[in-house]
């Protein structure tokens, strides 16, 4: 069996990292194509290495850009290179644009598809991501679901076939990986961090970054906290802080540490050792609840809805009187309930690949 698997931004590479030993010891053929959607070394490199994630059989360069010229210039490449290679299944992750690219140019030419992370939804069609994750499950041959909630909303808009609950592969990530960024991540000590004294920050979705009232809503909380908070911060973000006239009134705030982005393994750490954590990332809000650390969600709604069910996850959008007293008060009690699968997930993912009989045949060329 030859498989293509398409990646393109730092989630993916983290969730291709068990995918990708799992199919290598099953002896399955990969040929990895990374998009370039993150090119930045941080966001990018560092996770080949540190992830034991064979290098790109082909990186296609893409950058960043506007949404359609982004979408088009991988859907022309990822056709091509489909074309050639004549893959028996092609394999996607998430919800990014090189998702959306790769699902397009497979389904046009009778590839079968599989989507890791289906189902999901926050029901905001305002988000690019939310647009990217329906149509890659309409196209889908394999769909592979991190939760019950994720096979129920496929089930609503009627995608009952090929489905199957696998449990969340970043949760087979944390497995493997958490142990050894304890070993080898000294980014607590180069901050001179103490375990659960510190807050992790991120920011770099578009409806906080490109919203002048909400970025600024957020930036003014983070000012007003006393305790260290640690912000890896994304280019885009930024850039857009730059823009807003707040660079020197953030950066020289005495208690927001802005670093670079970092690698998996010491985003791991911070996570782990944090004492509670903001951000509007998707990934992060899972691996806050596989680490027990509370997790404060910069948006106004999220499709890891089991987070917030089992009370380690709350939503408070720009709003900085909810933020600032979830700073204040934000402790859950317990043990997070094991919701996102058994740590196996890779192997099921496999499993479902090698097994399915759920062929189209390839366009002749």
């Amino acid at each position: 069996m030859k498989l293509l698997t398409v990646v393109g931004a730092r989630p993916q590479f983290i969730k291709a990292a068990p995918v990708s030993k799992a199919l290598r010891h099953a002896g399955i053929d990969e040929f990895l194509v990374h998009t370039g959607q993150h090119y930045h070394a941080n966001m990018s490199d560092i996770f080949f290495t540190e992830l034991d994630i064979p290098q790109p059989d082909v990186n296609l360069g893409v950058g960043s850009g506007p949404h359609g010229r982004q979408t088009a210039k991988m859907l022309m490449e990822l056709e091509a290179i489909m074309m050639a290679e004549r893959p028996d299944w092609v394999l996607v992750y998430g919800d990014t644009n090189s998702t959306l690219a790769a699902a397009l140019a497979a389904v046009k030419l009778h590839i079968p598809l599989a989507h890791v992370e289906a189902g999901l939804r926050s029901y905001n069609r305002r988000m690019p991501e939310e647009h990217n994750r329906v149509l890659t499950d309409h196209c889908s041959d394999l769909l592979f679901c991190p939760t019950q909630t994720a096979v129920d909303n496929l089930a609503r808009e009627g995608i009952k076939q090929g489905v199957h609950l696998v449990g969340d592969v970043m949760y087979d990530a944390v497995i493997q990986f958490a142990q050894r960024a304890q070993r080898h991540s000294r980014i607590l000590e180069r901050l001179a961090l103490t375990p659960k004294q510190f807050l992790l920050a991120t920011i770099h979705r578009p409806a906080n970054t490109d919203n002048p009232v909400r970025l600024k809503a957020i930036l003014d909380v983070f000012l007003q906290i006393e305790e260290p908070i640690i912000f890896p911060i994304h280019p885009r973000t930024q850039k857009k802080i730059a823009a807003l006239g707040w660079e020197e009134k953030v950066f020289r705030k005495h208690n927001v540490i802005i670093i670079e982005p970092v690698g998996y393994l010491d985003m791991l750490a911070l996570e782990q050792h944090a004492r509670l954590i903001l951000t509007d990332s998707g990934g992060i809000q899972k691996e806050a609840y596989f680490f027990a650390t509370p997790c404060i969600t910069l948006r106004d709604e999220t499709e890891w809805v089991e987070t917030v069910e089992a009370g380690w996850n709350v939503l408070v959008g720009a709003d900085t009187d909810k933020l600032l007293s979830y700073v204040r008060t934000f402790a859950p009690q317990g043990a997070p309930a094991p919701i996102f699968g058994d740590g196996k997930t890779a192997e099921k993912i496999v499993f479902f690949l090698t097994n399915s009989t759920n062929f189209r045949p390839k366009i002749k060329t």
